[in-house]
């Protein structure tokens, strides 16, 4: 069965969809309606971990149904722009936007003097952008900055204050956001004029990963941009990963946007929390993509008995991940001449050939100067749960997320980054413990394959019959507290060579 002909084009598609350019229309497979959402006319933050799908939303929608429903759909990539300062990263944004606009194409209105507002505008924005970065400095630039941050999952409040005193920022800098902040009104009336003018009744703005703009000039590239097109035909659709992004910032005045408020939430990921509901989503995709091969319900007759729940345990939930996993797992399969169905041997095999290696390189990647003490954090976690208490699955109290915010959002986007995995949001504990806490397991690659021997791995999924996760509240208590001492105390070490020396007695 493995090794039949539907099975190879079947890896061959999945393949292909892993590539997503902005020029190309990727296969797009909504089983959840995220298009017609996308479509609405709203100002929308899409949430989703890597792999969840959000760069393929985007680029289906403008190169598919964005043209059929005469929507202008200007795609941007923050990959492009992420390395510019500020206010340089907010000068390029609108002039990829204002050149995206099809007057502002018009080459021969130069020829003949009849330049659009919009072109007028373009050539001052490169003039901006261009200029010679001699810094006359007002006063000494000083920073000092206190880590910080704060998170909310499903009612799990964690908070704390961010201390950030900055010095004036250089002439040169202010002479620009001066310039842009003067220039609004002109840029927000230019391109609505040309957009009127246009065959399109709206234009979407599609900006793509968010997160990767530095972090604390966030709130400001986003409140500029809302500015711009709040009360026009302009809608703005920002897709990013959740705990690595700040969209609102208080201090004179409040800086960015509100969720649910100045706009809509849209929400890619999947957890284990309630494992039916990945299960039931990635089942839908696979046989979606099967059927494109002439094969039918892929879910059943590639199986054999629980291992697809294997994977999509192994895959932490995440689209990208359980497709490579999947082809992986293929491929072991035929290697060595089991080619009746997958295994959970030949999943956990393909997970381990692929997973924390990879989410740890997107980590330094996306973190940038933030990795070293985010591993550090993990590296701790990875110690407390196989060397000392030899269990997957840690608990963290809701209390320790209200004192110590800052760590708990590092755990958050250790989550983000797929290297832990939550699994129950507000539970309470066994062995007297008071109180009411959040339930993480470690992602499955670091210990099932090769096992790890002498670890106890909470099968969480699993139910008692008072409908109690098995094994998940005798799970021991990580504080926050031991967090926030790896977080200080930092070591330059590497996470793999951590690993590869973790000993099981």
């Amino acid at each position: 069965m493995l090794n039949d002909k539907k099975v190879k084009a079947l890896q061959t598609l999945i393949r292909d969809s892993f590539r997503i350019r902005p020029n190309h229309n990727p296969k797009y497979i909504d089983v959840e309606g995220h298009l017609d959402r996308l479509g609405s006319k709203q100002q929308q933050v899409i949430f989703g971990r890597r792999g969840s799908g959000k760069s393929c939303l985007l680029v289906h929608y403008k190169n598919d149904v964005g043209k059929k429903h005469e929507i202008l759909s200007i795609y941007v990539s923050t990959d492009d722009i992420k390395r510019l300062g500020y206010p340089d990263v907010l000068i390029r944004l609108l002039l990829q936007i204002m050149e995206s606009i099809p007057s502002s194409k018009q080459k021969w209105r130069k020829f003949v003097l009849r330049k659009t507002e919009v072109q007028k505008h373009i050539e001052d924005l490169r003039k901006l952008l261009n200029r010679a970065e001699t810094r006359k400095v007002q006063e000494e630039e000083k920073s000092e900055s206190k880590f910080s941050g704060g998170g909310n999952y499903k009612g799990v409040k964690a908070s704390a204050d961010r201390t950030n005193t900055l010095g004036k920022l250089s002439e040169f800098q202010e002479n620009k956001l001066d310039e842009l902040e003067r220039h609004l009104p002109d840029y927000k009336l230019a391109i609505e004029r040309e957009l009127k003018k246009s065959k399109y009744e709206a234009c979407f703005i599609l900006l793509d990963d968010f997160y990767l703009i530095k972090r604390d000039k966030q709130p400001d590239v986003i409140d500029y941009i809302h500015r711009l097109v709040r009360g026009t035909e302009y809608y703005l659709k920002v897709a990013t990963i959740r705990h690595r992004t700040e969209l609102i910032r208080h201090e004179k005045q409040t800086i960015g946007i509100e969720l649910n408020q100045d706009v809509e939430e849209i929400n890619l990921d999947r957890t284990l929390e309630d494992l039916s509901s990945p299960s039931e989503y990635l089942g839908r995709i696979l046989n979606y993509m099967a059927n494109e091969v002439g094969m039918e319900n892929a879910k059943e007759s590639l199986f054999n008995h629980n291992s697809f729940d294997e994977l999509v345990i192994a895959s932490g939930g995440v689209p990208r991940d359980f497709l490579t996993i999947f082809v992986n797992a293929i491929d072991q399969a035929i290697s060595v001449d089991r080619i009746q169905h997958l295994t959970a041997t030949n999943i956990w095999k393909a997970a381990s050939s692929f997973s924390y290696q990879s989410k740890l390189k997107a980590l330094r990647k996306d973190a940038n100067v933030e990795a070293s003490r985010l591993e550090s954090v993990f590296r701790d976690i990875l110690k407390f749960c196989i060397e000392e208490k030899k269990r997957t699955c840690f608990l963290i109290s809701q209390d320790e997320t209200q004192q110590y915010g800052a760590m708990h959002e590092l755990v958050l986007q250790l989550m983000d980054f797929k290297l832990i995995h939550v699994i129950e949001p507000d539970t309470s504990a066994a062995s007297g413990r008071k109180g009411r806490f959040e339930a993480y397991t470690l992602d499955f690659s670091l210990f099932m394959e090769p096992r790890k021997r002498g670890i106890q791995i909470v099968e969480f999924w699993k139910f008692d019959e008072g409908r109690r996760r098995i094994g998940v509240r005798e799970s021991p208590t990580y504080h926050l507290e031991r967090a926030e001492s790896a977080f200080q105390n930092n070591r330059d070490e590497k996470t793999e060579d951590f690993i590869g020396r973790m000993e099981i007695e």
